[in-house]
């Protein structure tokens, strides 16, 4: 265990983008609740993800993280969680395919409900009110009485995180993620991009490919690989007060985790020195991820992980970049050359989403397309240039058919932004942009595999 860490030891630091609660005795009924209930994910899962991203560290595999910005207790549906799972299967598929090598797949579900916001308050008709900070602390509707913190609703997103566990671990191992089903996870919305198409031809391939097997006498039936599938979850953790309510000590090994998702990561604005959010995660053993921004100097980079990872774990340290489109190239050269000098075994994701939010001409916050795939480009460019491997990749998608992000193959435009812009925060890609995007990453790969073998020869 992490030397001078207790499970409560991040109260005694600083501790920015907390929500404030009126009622204390209220809150501490319900981390007292959230402390007897069962954890949401196991210890021992941790421990599968962190020896999966592990290998993802030494160069064979890559991480794909995807779901919602926030999630919502409005949008709670199953057939909401089944079709963003579908289409990180499809995801992961394209990417397979083309990289020859196992994706690690993991979710922005089941727990990404708290959001730090850039300003305490918002003003609206000349009304300023507390800033909207997740479903998990306060309502999203412009009312005095939604607008405050309730700590009530961590219990309300423990049950629905529980529900969306359920049913997730159902699909992944309940016979939906057999890849006989290949040609069942492409939505109608999807099939009538021209990327549809192009996945529908490589279904038929990987069902050619199963049909030859079984000639050959190997059952796909037999192969569990074949018939499900690994699939993980992860958060921001964010909420702290949640996160230590959750946080169990493993039986077998004795070591603390936090047990409300396999994967944890700190945010841009929270990865500082002396940060609660950081010493919380230090002593806790589930795989970090950590946002690195432009703001983020080598030298602090490598403090961090020396707290976060003083015994340089591999699998255990992610670190996912948020450059924006014009700006990784310059700036992610300086910490892929110190991690690599210091010899920190991490994992390189690039979270493509949030250096790329711009508003557009009809008042709507957006992403465009091409600014998303500008960053994944340089992001592989840069560490093809160094001798680095690009990792993963992090973005904030949903399977619904919105129009929240512009452009892509469907042509989304600012005068269609309206049509279905539903996000609770930040836009995200859809379906059909996010199939088009691993389509692109597919090449890119393939490019870096390429290399690979000329510096083999």
């Amino acid at each position: 265990m992490a030397s001078n860490w207790t499970v409560d030891s991040w109260k005694s630091h600083e501790a920015r983008h907390l929500p404030s609660y009126g009622d204390a005795e209220k809150l501490s009924g319900v981390e007292a609740t959230l402390s007897r209930f069962p954890p949401l994910v196991f210890a021992g899962e941790a421990r599968e993800l962190k020896n999966d991203l592990a290998e993802v560290a030494a160069g064979r595999g890559f991480l794909l993280q995807g779901g919602d910005c926030a999630e919502s207790f409005a949008e709670f549906h199953p057939d909401n969680i089944r079709d963003t799972f579908r289409v990180l299967l499809q995801m992961a598929v394209v990417l397979t395919f083309a990289s020859k090598q196992p994706v690690v797949k993991v979710g922005r579900m089941a727990g990404q409900f708290a959001k730090p916001r850039s300003a305490p308050t918002e003003t609206i008709g000349g009304v300023e009110l507390p800033s909207y900070l997740g479903d998990i602390i306060n309502g999203i509707e412009f009312e005095p009485g939604t607008r405050e913190n309730d700590p009530e609703r961590m219990v309300r997103a423990f049950t629905q995180s529980a529900a969306t566990l359920n049913l997730i671990r159902a699909f992944a191992s309940g016979g939906y993620a057999n890849l006989r089903q290949v040609h069942q996870w492409t939505m109608e919305h999807i099939g009538r991009s021209p990327w549809g198409q192009r996945f529908s031809e490589m279904a038929d391939r990987i069902s050619e490919a199963l049909d030859f097997m079984a000639a050959c006498g190997v059952d796909p039936k037999t192969v569990p690989q074949l018939q499900g599938t690994s699939f993980y979850t992860s958060h921001e953790a964010l909420l702290l007060q949640y996160e230590q309510a959750l946080t169990r000590r493993d039986s077998l090994t004795g070591d603390w985790y936090d047990c409300s998702a396999h994967m944890l990561w700190i945010g841009d604005r929270t990865r500082f020195e002396n940060s609660a959010h950081v010493e919380f995660l230090r002593g806790v053993d589930n795989p970090i991820g950590m946002k690195c921004g432009p703001s983020l100097e080598p030298d602090a980079l490598l403090r961090m992980l020396d707290i976060l990872n003083p015994s340089r774990e591999a699998g255990r340290m992610t670190l996912i970049t948020r450059f924006g489109h014009d700006k990784v190239e310059a700036g992610l050269p300086k910490l892929l050359r110190a991690v690599k000098a210091e010899g920190h075994p991490v994992v390189w994701s690039c979270d493509p989403m949030h250096g790329n939010v711009i508003k557009s001409d009809s008042g709507f916050k957006t992403r465009p397309f091409e600014r998303i795939l500008a960053e994944v480009r340089g992001f592989f460019a840069v560490h093809r240039a160094e001798g680095t491997h690009a990792g993963g990749i992090h973005i904030e998608m949903t399977g619904q058919d919105v129009t929240e992000c512009t452009g892509g193959a469907i042509a989304i435009t600012d005068d269609t932004l309206a049509d279905r812009y539903h996000t609770h925060c930040d836009p995200r890609l859809n379906g059909a942009q996010s199939i088009e995007l691993a389509f692109m990453m597919a090449d890119m790969l393939n490019l870096e595999a390429g290399e690979r073998q000329k510096q083999a020869a």
